[in-house]
């Protein structure tokens, strides 16, 4: 987090000296960069702008691997998509810009670790990619994702198939009975909220993963299962065996 309050000149010329883009709403960026935490119940903070990024963000990557994977099918899209897009993916990139340095927050969220801090990170990731798209336009905001998000898409392992389809067969073939999940815990407010799931499988010790959303607990659980029953070697491991990417055990 920030050490002291930046104006918002002085945060448009931070960031800008971090990607290369000169905002021409100060205060736009502002909002894009606060955290609820840090308004005291004034004034605005990104979640509404989060929403928006989000769209334009799947909307550029769709764009992306439509264009450059000419012969893919729609599930090979689709897994692409999901693994440029996911909270980790996000929260890699805006470490890479420094962008926590320059958001406004509360002094407890400073104290955040594991998922509620890869969490916070994709939402002001987000916030930004909405910010560029009001401020610059669509091509701005596209530039923006292609810069960061283009060298990824080709990396090994960007289209590693779906978790939970994976453990789904292997679950067939060791056992012959379907994996089965279960919600150990819900934490978080209602408009953000951390799941815990653990998932069975017959004659194996449980796996447990947390996400946003059921969904993306149970797909955590089931990787960190493949990962660590060597199903998924090295390449599942780096991608997605810490506890950092909602992986526990």
């Amino acid at each position: 987090m920030e050490r002291k309050k930046l104006s918002g000149r002085e945060l448009a010329q931070a960031l800008e000296a971090r990607i290369g883009y000169a905002f021409q709403d100060e205060n736009r960026l502002s909002r894009a960069l606060t955290h609820a935490s840090a308004r005291g119940g004034k004034g605005a903070d990104y979640q509404r702008l989060e929403f928006l990024g989000d769209r334009v963000l799947g909307l550029v990557i769709a764009e992306m691997l439509f264009q450059e994977y000419g012969i893919a099918d729609e599930g090979e899209l689709s897994l692409r998509l999901n693994a440029l897009v996911n909270a980790e993916t996000l929260a890699d990139i805006a470490e890479e810009i420094g962008l926590i340095d320059l958001v406004r927050a509360g002094s407890d969220i400073k104290t955040l670790s594991g998922r509620k801090r890869i969490n916070l990170r994709a939402d002001v990731m987000e916030a930004l990619i909405a910010a560029l798209y009001l401020d610059g336009g669509f091509d701005v905001s596209r530039d923006f994702v292609l810069r960061y998000w283009q060298p990824r898409s080709r990396q090994a392992g960007a289209a590693r198939r779906d978790p939970k389809t994976e453990l789904q067969e292997w679950a067939h073939q060791v056992s012959g009975v379907a994996p089965s999940y279960a919600i150990d815990k819900r934490e978080g407010p209602d408009h953000d909220p951390v799941f815990t799931v653990s998932v069975h499988v017959n004659g194996y010790t449980p796996a447990e993963g947390s996400g946003r959303s059921k969904r993306e607990a149970e797909q955590a659980a089931a990787a960190a299962i493949l990962a660590r029953e060597k199903v998924w070697q090295a390449a599942g491991t780096s991608e997605c065996g810490m506890p950092e990417c909602g992986i526990t055990k």
